[in-house]
């Protein structure tokens, strides 16, 4: 079974990490194969939009496989991230086509850093979020997408104690576009979003993004993407 499944139709891919009895931890496979994903993706002129989104087990994604990188670093002696193509989703946050995240459980670690390059959050009511870097003894320097998302108190609270927050409370703060009570209802939603997306102008909708994304990387649009 891969750990990554892409489908792709009407315009619409989805990204499905498919490890539910890990959680859907990255492990080194998964990583790779997200990064094929997007690669696959950006090339693809038919995609207008993706979903990313997971199986079902009640966590989105648990971040980084702490079991296997413990095997990889007892083995081998080396980090799990060496083995990832692209351990910081680079690619993905490159992807010039939107991306909506379905969280259809909780999210923490490097799960979340997978919904901040996100575009658009669709989340499930009763879960939480978090970055829990300082309670295994990682940096978490990827989160810095996050400054412009959430009240730097906030953002703070987050890093710094590592705990868990309830999504309602994120939600209030801009976290989240929609909160839905089902799975169901999570990519129902983030399906909606992405068809009202795929039927606008691909360029302009490619320009859109940019600009914002540019705006809110450093404070100015590339009058090139206009």
């Amino acid at each position: 079974m891969s750990p990554i499944d892409v489908k792709i139709e009407d315009g619409i891919a989805t990204v499905c990490i498919n490890r539910p009895e890990r959680k859907n931890a990255l492990s080194v496979a998964a990583t790779n194969g997200l990064t094929d994903a997007w690669e696959k993706i950006e090339a693809d002129d038919s995609v207008r939009v993706a979903i990313l989104t997971s199986a079902d087990c009640g966590v989105f994604s648990a971040g980084l496989d702490l079991k296997e990188a413990t095997q990889i670093a007892r083995d081998e002696g080396v980090d799990i991230l060496t083995k990832m193509r692209d351990p910081f989703h680079e690619t993905m946050r490159a992807c010039k086509k939107p991306i909506i995240a379905a969280m259809t459980g909780s999210l923490m670690a490097g799960g979340m850093m997978l919904t901040l390059n996100c575009d658009l959050r669709v989340g499930l009511k009763g879960t939480k979020v978090g970055i829990t870097e300082v309670k295994i003894g990682r940096g978490s320097p990827w989160a810095s997408p996050a400054l412009s998302m959430l009240p730097q108190p906030i953002l703070m609270e987050i890093v710094l104690t590592g705990d868990l927050m309830p999504i309602e409370r994120l939600h209030e703060y801009g976290f989240t576009n929609y909160i839905e009570d089902t799975p169901e209802a999570v990519r129902a939603r983030a399906f909606d979003l992405a068809k009202r997306i795929a039927s606008a102008a691909p360029l302009s909708v490619i320009a859109a993004k940019g600009g914002v994304r540019a705006t809110m990387r450093d404070g100015q649009v590339d009058r090139t993407q206009q």
